[in-house]
């Protein structure tokens, strides 16, 4: 099941990425959880500035539908929820972490439509990025499988811009969740890696393992 979300979401966030965020004191970068009433939640730092992109949403979802190819790729795109988007440094990196509710979206997703949702989420990205040299990998965490894309990137729009950009997503029981980065720098791709999350319940202490794109025997 591929459901093209990527552009939509990056067009509500991608202005992120030209603003350098205020900084916040030092003291304040103990992590915090931003929860979702769909089931899962998420910790980075509080020195990241979370963003408010609702405003923007309705009518970036109005112009994403019009060039939509398919009639899943329309309801997706009127059904998709941004749970968080967040900055920091300069120049910022941004996280955004999305979710598509069954509720809305009419269908129930399982495990077997994780690799066409992923990956149509992560191909949605290159209408704002230019991608080379992907690598994949996936993994669990607790009874969830987790699909994940790593790629080098660069803004169409801003070619000079270099990040690394990054793909996590997960099928849960009341949602298909994505989690992405776009990282300016190692730092702020570690801090996205290693955020605490907790899906349907169960909770682990890393977003993305270290051994993530290790390929496993088959």
């Amino acid at each position: 099941m591929k459901v093209l979300l990527c552009s939509t979401l990056l067009s509500a966030a991608a202005p992120l990425l030209a603003q350098a965020p205020a900084a916040l004191p030092a003291t304040q970068s103990q992590p915090q959880a931003h929860t979702s009433q769909i089931g899962f939640s998420y910790s980075i730092p509080s020195d990241w500035e979370v963003v408010d992109v609702a405003s923007t949403l309705p009518l970036v979802q109005q112009q994403a539908a019009k060039t939509a190819t398919s009639e899943d790729e329309k309801k997706g795109i009127d059904c998709v929820q941004i749970a968080l988007t967040a900055r920091h440094g300069t120049p910022p990196s941004v996280v955004v972490v999305v979710a598509l509710p069954y509720a809305c979206f009419g269908q129930t997703m399982t495990d077997k439509d994780l690799p066409g949702f992923a990956s149509g989420t992560s191909g949605g990205l290159q209408k704002s990025f230019d991608l080379t040299d992907p690598n994949y990998g996936a993994y669990s965490l607790g009874t969830h499988s987790v699909w994940i894309e790593r790629a080098k990137g660069s803004l169409i729009s801003h070619p000079d811009s270099k990040f690394t950009v990054e793909t996590v997503c997960s099928i849960l029981k009341k949602a298909a969740v994505c989690w992405m980065a776009m990282a300016a720098n190692t730092d702020a791709l570690d801090t996205f890696e290693h955020g605490a999350v907790t899906l349907d319940g169960e909770t682990a202490p890393l977003l993305v393992p270290a051994d993530a794109f290790v390929k496993k025997p088959l």
